[in-house]
């Protein structure tokens, strides 16, 4: 009955740790938790700038004369000659070093130019001398002709290497003729480009003020989230402190505040159960007491009846019954050490202090007083939002004030009137191209011209090479002699003389022009084209001090008198080229510190709003005094005094020190060993009084016992009662609500941080320029020129064998004066 009690006393005392968790958990769950803010999408244009060239077929001889100029000039790009010209302002090569690295750079195009010239200068001294000659009869002016037996031979082979000379002619003509057509009708495609760039360059401008006034707009969904966060303080904030706060006093609360809690009549129940468990173990220990005297008395009398029976004659006559003798001697030694445990039942203290103080804590009601505490307690989100009311009112007239700063600080720097200035020069720009596209045109038409008059040279003398080898051929008769010869084969001789003569005339111009333009168009491609191509030309525009000797960058020590800034041509086309934003892509935040301003102006000033915020909870009064003094008096009670130790000690021991049945059992079977009579008849019925002693008594005195778990849990749930800690944890839980809010604007500011880096201003556009002015300087302009040049000088190189091949079959094509004769 008194194990009953007590396990029903400690089920009440921890039931009531489930109500605090019952209450407190789902003020947790209701709180709303602060998610990540969406800024959304910066406005974009669209820059329509696709800056990508494809030559198209003509694009193998562009390939071609890549090839050419590189078995010229195959010497790496000279870096370091090209810094030390530049940092002497490009004037004349001084030192002896310059000079021979120069020669040994543009040896090449030394070697062929100067071929070149002595081209274009012996080529008409070679005409005249030529013509002088054959004014005299010689180099071929004689109109006479040995018939000699391969002369048909002859005839044919030079023929067909005149043909084919011819057709390389025609090739490097047509090369030439292609390049020019090629440069001509790019120019339609170069004006669609750089329209194209420059409308990019007002979608800069246009979209750049929108950008820039969109991030501003946005600091209005930081500031509404904010305020927001503190027009719920009382939930967020205060809900939290209760949240934490619960967790704190919940382990006091399980044995005290606890057992007053949302459901009071468990509570109170459990007091009661406290009495009716004292109640039941004090009567417990009275039926104890009274079982172990009748226990006691039993076995006093099942020890005399051993002790009479062990008395007996036949237990000490060993002559006449040995094995009885000895056994007798050990049961007698066995019942030395047989007595009674059940006396120890009778140490247990009495509980009637204790049950009595519980009654008197019972006259006190504490349902009242446990619901206007936990009704203080549950209002903390109130108490939280009352004492913040003053901060929240200052911090919506802050946050105003710094949207007002913010506006005003782009205000500062001339963004828009500096946007609306470099949209006018765009416009300048453009109409300046615009009317400059007429004379272009023209000195196209020029260039045009005067490229198909240099063609047209070409064309001509294969006009006659083709016209003399047609009518050479169609005129031919192998029957006739050389003075014989028609009309036909004698008009193929005289355009062939025709052609060698327009040779001689143009060759030499055609190889001064080739010469020329091989030294403009060779070197622009080695020097600044391929550069280009690899990033060479950037490194000799990033040398250090290369514009200024004070300046290590140019481009920061000019735009911010700072030319440590790692600034560079090469980064800043590099970040266009990713379409990245101008501020990043210019750091431009050596001179508008964006990020910098707005963490003074947000994160500070908003961390200053809270330094002085102190949440004060002393008028949350979890008990009244008149509950806190029940509470004490329970907890004086004695309950916590009661000497468990002892409980436990006594309860571990049992009724009895030896197992009676055992004993029974062993007694049973010594006796079976003695021979049969009253001394066997007697031990054995003591054995069975012995059984009877264990099934009747032993057994209910041993079931009612309480178990060592459930003397531990009182124990325990004793102690946890008289506990109850006073908490304050709000300065935690406001750094955190602190943290929350200035969160926000770390995120407006990083935002912000990222959105200039990488969306605002992009900066495509000028990557873009300097990419059509390489696609029209290099892909266009120079690959046109050289190409030109290169066919060009295909044909003038090629009028030399063509010649000498002309005068050579002249002879075979014309009538002779006179030839050999031969007698049969």
């Amino acid at each position: 009955m008194w194990k009953t009690g007590l396990l029903v006393l400690f089920w009440g005392l921890l039931s009531s740790g489930e109500l605090q968790q019952q209450t407190t958990e789902p003020e947790h769950q209701n709180r709303s938790p602060s998610g990540k803010l969406d800024f959304g999408n910066v406005p974009q244009g669209v820059y329509e700038t696709v800056p990508y060239y494809e030559p198209g077929m003509i694009g193998i001889l562009f390939h071609m004369v890549h090839a050419f100029l590189h078995v010229v000039q195959p010497n790496p790009f000279p870096e370091d000659l090209v810094v030390e010209v530049a940092k002497d302002k490009f004037g004349a090569i001084q030192s002896e070093y310059q000079k021979v690295s120069a020669i040994y750079y543009e040896i090449g195009f030394v070697v062929c130019a100067v071929l070149g010239l002595l081209f274009a200068v012996l080529m008409p001294a070679v005409g005249l001398f030529f013509c002088l000659c054959r004014c005299c009869n010689n180099c071929g002016g004689e109109m006479h002709q040995r018939q000699r037996k391969n002369a048909d031979c002859q005839r044919g082979l030079l023929t067909t290497l005149l043909f084919t000379t011819s057709l390389i002619i025609t090739a490097g003509v047509l090369c030439s003729y292609a390049a020019n057509q090629n440069l001509s009708s790019q120019f339609k495609s170069v004006r669609r480009l750089i329209s194209s760039n420059l409308r990019d360059l007002h979608t800069f401008s246009n979209e750049t003020p929108m950008q820039i006034d969109y991030l501003i707009v946005q600091y209005a969904t930081a500031k509404n989230k904010v305020i927001s966060d503190l027009d719920n303080v009382g939930p967020l904030l205060g809900g939290k402190i209760h949240h934490e706060l619960g967790k704190e006093v919940r382990p006091a609360l399980d044995g005290a505040l606890n057992m007053a809690g949302v459901k009071v009549q468990r509570a109170i129940k459990a007091m009661r159960e406290t009495k009716e468990a004292l109640e039941n173990a004090s009567v417990s220990l009275e039926v104890l007491q009274e079982a172990t005297g009748k226990l006691h008395f039993n076995l006093s009398l099942v020890r005399s009846g051993l002790n009479r029976s062990l008395n007996d004659p036949g237990c000490s006559d060993e002559e006449s019954d040995a094995t009885s003798a000895q056994l007798c001697r050990s049961i007698r030694s066995s019942l030395i050490k047989y007595f009674l445990s059940a006396c120890h039942v009778l140490q247990l203290p009495n509980v009637y202090n204790q049950l009595e103080s519980v009654n008197q804590v019972l006259k006190t009601d504490l349902r009242n007083i446990v619901q206007r505490g936990y009704a203080s307690f549950n209002d903390t989100p109130g108490m939280v939002n009352d004492q913040m009311r003053n901060v929240i009112d200052g911090a919506r007239s802050m946050l105003d004030t710094i949207g007002t700063n913010i506006s005003s600080f782009t205000k500062v720097f001339p963004v828009h009137s500096s946007l609306t200035n470099f949209t006018n020069f765009i416009s300048h720009t453009q109409s300046k191209i615009e009317d400059l596209y007429p004379e272009i045109d023209e000195m196209d038409f020029y260039r045009w011209v005067s490229c198909i008059g240099l063609c047209s040279m070409v064309v001509l003398i294969l006009a006659f090479n083709f016209l003399a080898i047609l009518c050479g051929n169609l005129g031919y008769d192998k029957h006739a002699s050389p003075t014989t010869r028609g009309c036909v084969s004698n008009t193929g001789g005289t355009l062939l003389m025709a052609g060698v003569g327009f040779s001689f005339l143009f060759s030499w111009i055609l190889m001064g022009v080739v010469t020329a333009m091989f030294l403009v168009g060779g070197n622009m491609e080695k020097l600044v084209c391929e550069p280009f191509h690899t990033k060479q030309l950037f490194k000799v525009l990033d040398t250090p001090h290369l514009v200024n000797p004070d300046w290590r960058n140019f481009i920061p020590g000019y735009l911010y008198n700072d030319s440590d800034l790692d600034l560079t041509v090469e980064s800043f086309y590099s970040n266009c080229k990713d379409n990245q934003g101008i501020y990043s892509a210019m750091r431009l935040d050596k001179l508008l510190n964006v990020s910098a301003f707005l963490n003074s102006s947000l994160v500070s000033k908003v961390g200053k709003m809270f330094e002085n915020v102190n949440i004060d909870l002393r008028g949350i009064v979890l008990l009244e005094p008149d509950g806190k003094q029940n509470l004490m008096d329970f907890s004086e009670t004695g309950v916590a005094e009661i000497n468990y130790a002892a409980y436990l000690e006594e309860v571990n021991k049992g009724v009895t020190q030896v197992d009676l049945l055992s004993y029974a059992n062993e007694l049973e079977a010594q006796t079976d060993l003695m021979p049969k009579g009253p001394l066997q008849t007697s031990l054995k019925g003591q054995a069975n009084s012995l059984r009877q002693i264990h099934s009747q008594q032993v057994i209910p005195m041993e079931q009612a016992m309480p178990s060592t778990s459930s003397l531990r849990m009182q124990r325990k749930s004793s102690t946890r009662l008289i506990w109850l800690p006073n908490h304050c944890l709000h300065f935690n839980e406001t750094q955190k609500y602190k943290q929350t809010i200035v969160g926000y604007f770390r995120q407006y500011i990083e935002w912000v941080r990222s959105s200039l880096a990488m969306e605002v201003a992009a900066c495509k556009p000028f990557s873009n320029i300097v990419d059509t002015v390489e696609i029209i300087a290099c892909s266009v302009l120079v690959d046109s020129l050289n190409t030109f040049w290169f066919g060009l000088g295909c044909c003038a190189l090629f009028l030399l064998p063509s010649i000498i091949l002309s005068v050579k079959l002249a002879k075979f094509y014309r009538r002779m004066d006179t030839e050999d004769v031969y007698d049969e």
